[in-house]
């Protein structure tokens, strides 16, 4: 099974913002598509500058925390890290560490597209 930073450097797309021309602009990752799990749980799981992960760099190829955001369902293993514990669903969850992403995606049966 591939872990959570396989799946954020296969899914990596950058893209220039703050262009004239498009030259010159700053070079920034791209929000990471919605992941979804063999059993159907989903989550996003984004990373970069400005997100709650580590390092905060668009350009890291490797993370020890990232954010989640908005999963199907509560999911017990990273309630430690919920922002509003009164809507788990509609909230998001940071610098969650990449052991525990995986544990999560292990539980839900895998990435559903493997």
């Amino acid at each position: 099974m591939k872990t959570i930073n396989e799946y954020l450097e296969e899914k990596r797309e950058m893209q220039r913002i703050g262009a004239r021309g498009g030259v010159d602009g700053r070079l920034v990752r791209r929000m990471t598509p919605r992941l979804t799990c063999k059993d159907g749980f989903s989550m996003s799981v984004q990373v970069g500058d400005g997100k709650y992960c580590s390092p905060r760099k668009d350009g890291a190829t490797h993370y020890t925390a990232a954010e989640i955001g908005f999963p199907s369902e509560a999911e017990p293993l990273i309630m430690e890290w919920v922002e509003d514990a009164d809507d788990p669903t509609g909230t998001v969850y940071g610098y969650v560490p990449i052991t525990v992403i995986d544990a999560v995606i292990a539980k839900h049966g895998g990435f559903a597209d493997e």
